[in-house]
């Protein structure tokens, strides 16, 4: 296939956007038009083709293009594909390819928070979660335990980046998610949702309070990695909410404890 390329460049620029470029420069925030970002694994790449998301290259080892990725290349047309064996592309990325394949895209524009919020009932907000792992991975339990979008606050990882997209499963694609602005619980709260602060204060209401179980519409608010939400963010909320926990243990990982607060709080109470 004329599409498939063996890399004998390493500085080619088409490799660029593999070998050299960030994250950020990837976002390109002066003209976001041009965004693009990297999807890692068959399985991410395949969920990201299913939302409609632009390839513009891939970049694989040799025994996925009759294997793993095979199913893929048949998606994406005249894509170019860039191949070699493991060692050299792990050498040309500095890491080793999950599953063998990476796949650049280019980026939609995000939508609007309104638009993102309309006919939803149960909302996630992410305030400055900066660890793009965690992230990740509290996109996958907000998809699949009941949550119908996740806003993030400025200073947040962003869920394109590579390994937030790929611990995420691919869910990024999945489930509705937009940038929100400093003003966020107010705005929230003008389209009619209660807010919930899930933070370690002993002021606090249970996470199975039927009060809080029967609001129409919840906006669950998780805060940063180590100092969690600030005090003006609590007291600004209508609930607070504090996971019980045992054995001297005084607190849980972000990403677990939105598992637990998602399962909880979810819209699928009727399947527990």
């Amino acid at each position: 296939m004329d599409r498939i390329i063996e890399i004998t460049d390493f500085q080619a620029p088409e490799l660029d956007v593999y070998a050299r470029l960030t994250e950020v420069q990837l976002l390109n925030r002066e003209f976001p038009e041009k965004g693009m970002f990297i999807a890692e694994s068959p399985k991410v790449i395949e969920r990201a083709l299913n939302a409609g998301y632009e390839p513009v290259s891939c970049l694989m080892e040799k025994r996925h293009i009759e294997g793993e990725g095979k199913s893929i290349l048949a998606r994406i047309g005249a894509v170019p594909v860039y191949t070699a064996e493991f060692d050299i592309l792990t050498s040309l990325t500095g890491f080793k390819l999950t599953r063998g394949m990476l796949c650049a895209m280019r980026r939609k524009r995000l939508a609007a928070v309104e638009d993102i919020c309309q006919g939803k009932t149960r909302i996630v907000i992410l305030d400055r979660v900066m660890n793009p792992t965690n992230v990740g991975a509290i996109i996958r339990s907000a998809a699949a335990l009941g949550m119908d979008a996740v806003l993030l606050t400025e200073g947040c990882s962003d869920p394109l980046y590579r390994r937030a997209a790929r611990v995420s499963m691919g869910t990024v694609f999945q489930i509705d998610w937009t940038f929100l602005e400093s003003d966020g619980p107010e705005r929230i709260k003008a389209l009619g949702f209660k807010t919930v602060a899930m933070a370690l204060k002993d002021d606090s209401v249970s996470i199975s309070d039927p009060q809080l179980l029967s609001e129409d519409k919840l906006a669950i608010i998780m805060g940063t990695e180590g100092d969690g939400l600030s005090d003006k963010t609590i007291a600004d909320c209508d609930y607070t909410v504090k996971i019980p926990m045992y054995h001297g243990v005084d607190s849980l990982n972000v990403a677990a404890a939105s598992a637990v607060a998602f399962y909880q709080l979810g819209n699928k109470q009727e399947t527990r």
